[in-house]
């Protein structure tokens, strides 16, 4: 059975917001019935989701591999979370996602922490490192952090940051809101997540070219991971215009190495694009979130061509 492009999934969820919205024009009853029918068709086939997997346990087939498989499937991942039936509980989904986005931490000298997760729903975390590079570095990688963990696990309530020891002087606990002040303010236009359709189509081994928010980026894919840096080598500075990912010499199956066809330098795109050629040296990361619909990416306006 060949697979419903994720693009398609996304033109559904607007349809159905259209429709409802439209059932306005025949007055608030009308519009409350098509919200109670969308209620029910969820639940309808919640329920039947939820006795599916019961038959799965029962019958002993429903291990960890079948379990990692799903929730590792953006599409089916976000339909169970839908009706609570997610295999990972918030905590480790929460670590997950911050784990997706520590090679681009890295990437900038920083790294992130998860304290806890509380009883209320509240996400304590604290950033590790420093930002290295542009001005908007550090709302771009609270951006990154922030948008990972609301993606993966969106029944959080709060996200809670704690200053590494150098930066306690502010006070021992920041609310999330007052962390992010400047994305709500003057630096709202230094990074924002972007849709990029195009990303969701991207087959493993293979190399695109994108333009987002007058941003130039590159986009691959290595087995099941999606990556994106900005369309520029660090060494001869070109755009990768005929770039080619390959695996490196020796390296395990999955490991992907981008090749400049301009000087030939390579990068590991799992390492942040650190270049395997010159020490020192690697590329711009993107950060990605996919949420089973499609593929978005989070641009620093300072890149912007």
């Amino acid at each position: 059975m060949s697979e419903q492009p994720s693009a398609d999934w996304r033109r559904t969820g607007e349809r159905i917001d259209t429709l409802i919205a439209a059932s306005a024009s025949g007055g608030t009853v009308a519009r409350e019935r098509s919200e109670e029918l969308v209620r029910l068709v969820a639940d309808f086939y919640g329920a039947g989701l939820e006795r599916l997997l019961d038959l799965v346990h029962e019958h002993g087939t429903l291990d960890d591999e079948v379990l990692a498989a799903l929730a590792g499937d953006d599409l089916v991942a976000s339909v169970l979370l839908v009706h609570g039936l997610h295999p990972y509980d918030v905590e480790t989904r929460v670590e997950k996602a911050l784990e997706s986005v520590r090679p681009y931490l890295g990437s900038h000298g920083g790294d992130v922490e998860l304290l806890a997760v509380t009883d209320d729903g509240a996400v304590r975390l604290r950033l590790l490192g420093s930002c290295d590079g542009c001005p908007s570095s550090s709302v771009t990688l609270k951006l990154a952090v922030r948008g990972a963990v609301e993606a993966a696990a969106p029944e959080v309530t709060s996200i809670e940051v704690e200053a590494a020891a150098e930066e306690e002087a502010a006070g021992p606990v920041v609310p999330v809101d007052a962390l992010f002040t400047r994305l709500h303010g003057a630096a709202e236009d230094s990074a924002s997540w972007q849709s990029v359709p195009e990303l969701s189509a991207v087959e493993p081994g293979a190399v695109v070219r994108f333009t987002v928010e007058g941003v130039a980026a590159v986009g691959c894919r290595t087995g099941a991971d999606l990556f994106a840096f900005a369309d520029r080598c660090a060494r001869c500075e070109q755009p990768f215009d005929g770039a080619a990912l390959t695996r490196r010499l020796g390296g395990a199956a999955g490991d992907g190495v981008l090749r400049c066809a301009g000087c030939r330098a390579h990068y590991d795109v799992r390492r942040a694009g650190t270049c395997l050629d010159a020490e020192g040296l690697h590329l711009d990361p993107l950060p990605l979130l996919s949420d089973g619909a499609g593929v978005s990416v989070c641009v620093p306006a300072t890149v912007a061509t």
